[in-house]
């Protein structure tokens, strides 16, 4: 299965729905089923921000207590949309789309950059320890 990794506290707030959309500087053609990795990495600064504290707290988390270096949700990725605007408060997506809110709060939409869309994210019940890699990478999950 594709994989994608990603850092704490993204990951976990992108796994729990708190934003539809994770956001790369680079696309992708592929589209089907993606597992979500999350990296060793935690960004302890951005999990300092109040507001991402109080998204982690409402699923129990802590910047103590997230997962790292496993494969914790598997989801479908139906689309990877080009930012085309960014107005320091909300984004146009090429589709049209306006990303604002915690969508936009949670990612990074430079213009040139990718939406990646997901839909039914599952959160695994046993998470899988895997090593992360750059890029979409294969898990013989």
């Amino acid at each position: 299965m594709k994989v994608l990794s990603m850092i704490q506290p993204w990951a976990s707030l992108f796994v729990l729905r708190e934003n539809q959309y994770e956001t790369r500087s680079w696309k992708t053609n592929y589209r089907g089923p993606m597992a979500i990795h999350t990296s060793l990495k935690i960004d302890k600064a951005v999990c300092k921000h109040i507001a991402i504290q109080k998204l982690l707290g409402k699923h129990g988390y802590t910047t103590e207590n997230l997962p790292t270096g496993k494969i914790i949700a598997i989801c479908e990725l139906v689309n990877c949309i080009k930012v085309t605007e960014n107005n320091q408060t909300w984004a146009v997506l090429e589709d049209g789309r306006i990303v604002e809110g915690n969508d936009f709060f949670l990612g990074d939409f430079r213009v040139g950059g990718y939406a990646w869309e997901v839909k039914e994210m599952k959160l695994l019940e046993e998470w899988i320890p895997a090593k992360g890699k750059l890029g979409l990478w294969e898990h013989p999950i």
